[in-house]
């Protein structure tokens, strides 16, 4: 765990999100006080299937035919 005063994070910002992007606790402080934590953020895991849609989706049979009215635009 590392402990840092806020004007040496301001100055090293870079740096301190790598080393908790990396696993280590990093704490900015003012007058020794812990004011935050630096932690990475959880990615959501995409919990997408293939297929998962089957069976929900119906096309039209006749999708592909031009309506009536639009005859006149052909």
């Amino acid at each position: 765990m590392s402990v840092v005063k806020v004007h040496e994070a301001k100055a090293q910002l870079s740096r301190l999100i790598e080393d908790a992007l990396s696993g280590e606790e990093v704490i900015i402080a003012r007058r020794n006080k812990p004011l935050v934590r630096l932690v990475p953020v959880e990615q959501e895991q995409s919990s997408r299937v293939i297929g998962s849609a089957r069976g929900r989706i119906v096309i039209a049979p006749d999708f592909d035919e031009t309506p009536e009215e639009f005859g006149e635009y052909l």
